[in-house]
C-alpha cells in the first residue's frame, strides 16, 4: 500500500512538472507575460490533450489578470453581464405557459418544485396566478402530489394553532392551504 502511494504521488510530481515546463513554454502569449521573455523549450512534444489542459488553465489565468488589472484601475467588473431573471419570474412564465400554450409547454421539474414551495406567499404567487396555480396542481401525480398533500396538512395544523394561541391567523395563507388540500384531498 505504502509503495502504491509513493509512485502514485511520484507520478503525479512528473505530472506537475511537465505542466510547470509547458507553461513556461506558453507565458509568452499571455498578456500578462513581459515582453521580450520566453519560456524554455520543451523537451518533448506534448500530448493534444495535455495541450488542450494547458490552453484552458492559460486561458483561466489570462481571464484572472484581466479581471485583477480592471479591479485595479477602478472598473466594475460584472459576474454576469447579461441580467439573470429570478426564479419568481421564470416559474411564473413556467405557469402561464403552461395555461395558454399547453401543446407547446415543456415539463421542468426545478420550475414546479419552485411553485411547490412557495405557493403559499402572496408576495411569491400573486393571486392571479394563484387560480391556474390550483388548476396546475389537479394534473400533479405521484410523490410530488403526496408530499404536497402532507406539507399542506401539516402547515394547516400549525396555522390552527397558531391561530387559537394569537387569536387571528394568516387569513390568505390559512385560505390557500385550505384551497390546496380541498383539492388535492
Amino acid at each position: 500500500m505504502a509503495k502504491q502511494k509513493r509512485k502514485d504521488s511520484q507520478v503525479t510530481e512528473k505530472k506537475n512538472k511537465k505542466l510547470k515546463k509547458a507553461a513556461a513554454r506558453e507565458m509568452p502569449l499571455a498578456p500578462a507575460a513581459p515582453p521580450g521573455t520566453e519560456g524554455a523549450p520543451a523537451e518533448g512534444a506534448a500530448s493534444p490533450e495535455e495541450q488542450r489542459v494547458l490552453e484552458r488553465k492559460l486561458k483561466k489565468e489570462r481571464k484572472k489578470e484581466a479581471r485583477r488589472r480592471l479591479q485595479e484601475a477602478g472598473v466594475s467588473v460584472d459576474q454576469s453581464p447579461a441580467a439573470r431573471r429570478s426564479g419568481a419570474a421564470l416559474a411564473l412564465d413556467y405557469l402561464c405557459s403552461w395555461a395558454q400554450q399547453h401543446k407547446n409547454w415543456r415539463f421542468q421539474k426545478t420550475r414546479q418544485t419552485w411553485l411547490l414551495l412557495h405557493m403559499y406567499d402572496r408576495d411569491q404567487v400573486p393571486d392571479e396566478h394563484f387560480s391556474t396555480l390550483l388548476a396546475y396542481l389537479e394534473g400533479l401525480r405521484g410523490r410530488a402530489r403526496e408530499l404536497t398533500v402532507q406539507k399542506a396538512e401539516v402547515l394547516m395544523r400549525e396555522l390552527d394553532e397558531a391561530g387559537a394561541d394569537a387569536g387571528a391567523p394568516l387569513p390568505g395563507r390559512t385560505q390557500r392551504v385550505r384551497q390546496v388540500l380541498q383539492l388535492l384531498s
